[in-house]
């Protein structure tokens, strides 16, 4: 039983040396007269409320393996869950480190109950664990024209996100961690989010450090935002107001988006997002996020956070794979597929000296891997570092051949730090059932955030240190050493002379 300020919870029985309390309320529901609003607080309740099962997941398409099913009439989204050490574990410890995970889906799909977040095993070593859902789609991220009366906030899915802080702040030493110890991490659309934490003001002093794996940018601006918004109002045949597109039903927007998003895919060759379309996430509106989160921590406005960036080495190949890449045939198309997103010519020729035995798909995902998430990670750790903030830079490299090899990709990471190696779901992402090599690289990875939770050390030196070092994570040892990258005219040096502009769709 735990006690919280909105009210009693009771989660599941021990298990595994940990406590899991599942589908805690930390808002009301976002519907009704709070639809496409900023969240509000939650109301008490009375007795003891059963939380042992995780709470619905936003409204959205995706059906993904483990996790429950976005249903409509499913309101109460607004939900997080706690794993802390079992009193046996806990006793004695002091108040103990606290981990926020906030999920990635391109900040259209996800949820916090997926298997691969399972904190079991890291509140098993003395870490306090929070898993939150936040809306998203339209619901979380559409622009809503501005009707005079400020009820609909640019951004809502990630002041949803601080509504979970916010919560934690007011409530996670009944769970025994330490309000004051609050590391926020997150992967891709995930990373993106605790970027834009760190520089928000609403997000101030609610954690002291920060974790981004494959942090997606940069993020958009209001002019495409307010576009996309009239795109999904016509196809869901609503006018493109405050009040139209609150009387839409979350299904019918969800289906808008995805007519969207298909007519995207079926326009090849019109411009960047009939290659992949991403259409909704973060927009730097000048109030609520001011600016790209790289520009904003260039200029020093989170020098107090400590910030550790990963990225995986071949993150597109995941893309790929899942065939939600437009792929290329030949050097023409490549030069095609530059040109849609802006690449100079001198970018690509450069990926070809390289990469000399790749083939153009090859150069594709190389390219368009390193654009969205590789290098964009590399500069929100470079802003950090220049503007003081301690930085921990490292990159995941781990492979497995075989007749279907599996590469560095997009996601295969997060189950690595989990040490969710075991859960099914994940083994498309790793290639099947884990080694011993795996293993251990996984116990690795795990002690790197906990240290850098207990005490801002990983386990290697930061940014800017005489000695620097970054982390390559691999099997059978990971390394900490030279960046690899920086090395000649490796592949930092063939973005020196990129200026990522504002996203768009």
């Amino acid at each position: 039983m735990f006690e919280t300020v909105a009210g009693r919870v009771r989660g599941r029985a021990p298990h595994r040396g940990a406590v899991a309390v599942l589908g805690i309320p930390y808002a009301e529901p976002p519907f009704g007269d709070n639809r496409l609003a900023a969240p509000r607080a939650r109301r008490p309740w009375t007795g003891v409320r059963d939380c042992t099962r995780f709470g619905p997941v936003p409204p959205q398409s995706a059906e993904l393996p483990g996790a429950p099913v976005w249903s409509p009439g499913d309101e109460d989204v607004l939900s997080l869950n706690v794993w802390t050490p079992e009193p046996a574990v806990r006793a004695g410890a002091g108040p103990l480190p606290v981990l926020v995970w906030i999920h990635g889906g391109a900040y259209t799909f996800g949820s916090s109950a997926q298997p691969d977040f399972d904190g079991t095993v890291p509140a098993r070593a003395g870490t306090v664990v929070v898993t939150l859902n936040y809306r998203l789609g339209f619901e979380g991220f559409g622009h809503v024209p501005d009707d005079g009366d400020g009820l609909h906030p640019p951004n809502r899915g990630l002041l949803d996100q601080i509504a979970a802080l916010e919560w934690v702040r007011d409530n996670i030493a009944a769970f025994g961690g330490a309000p004051d110890r609050v590391t926020v991490a997150g992967q891709s659309a995930g990373a993106t989010s605790v970027a834009c934490l760190m520089v928000m003001d609403g997000a101030r002093g609610l954690f002291r450090r920060a974790v981004a794996h494959s942090a997606v940018g940069p993020v958009f601006a209001p002019g495409p935002a307010e576009e996309l918004t009239l795109r999904i109002a016509g196809a869901a045949g609503v006018p493109a107001t405050a009040a139209g597109l609150a009387a839409a039903s979350p299904q019918t927007l969800v289906r808008a988006a995805d007519a969207v998003v298909d007519g995207y895919r079926n326009a090849p060759g019109t411009g960047p997002l009939s290659w992949d379309p991403v259409v909704f996430g973060p927009v730097a509106d000048g109030r609520v996020l001011r600016a790209d989160p790289v520009e904003l921590m260039g200029s020093g406005a989170a020098p107090d956070i400590d910030l550790l960036v990963c990225h995986t080495t071949q993150e597109y190949w995941l893309f790929d794979a899942v065939n939600s890449l437009a792929p290329v045939a030949d050097h023409g198309e490549l030069s095609g597929f530059a040109h849609d997103l802006g690449l100079p010519g001198s970018l690509v020729e450069g990926y070809r000296r390289l990469l000399p035995s790749a083939s153009p798909r090859e150069l594709q995902l190389a390219l368009y891997g390193d654009l969205s998430f590789g290098e964009y990670g590399n500069r929100l750790a470079d802003a950090h570092a220049r503007a003081g903030g301690r930085t921990f830079l490292s990159r995941f490299a781990r492979q497995r051949g075989g007749e279907a090899p599996v590469y560095a990709w997009h996601c295969a990471d997060v189950p690595f730090v989990f040490g969710t190696l075991d859960e099914e779901s994940v083994h498309f992402l790793i290639g099947g059932p884990p080694t011993e090599d795996d293993r251990r690289l996984s116990a690795r990875m795990r002690a790197a955030w906990a240290g850098f939770a207990a005490d801002g050390d990983p386990g290697w030196r930061p940014k800017g240190d005489p000695e620097e070092t970054v982390r390559i994570w691999g099997t059978p040892d990971p390394a900490a050493g030279p960046d690899p990258w920086r090395d000649g005219d490796r592949v930092r040096g063939l973005w020196s002379s990129y200026a990522y502009g504002p996203a768009a769709p």
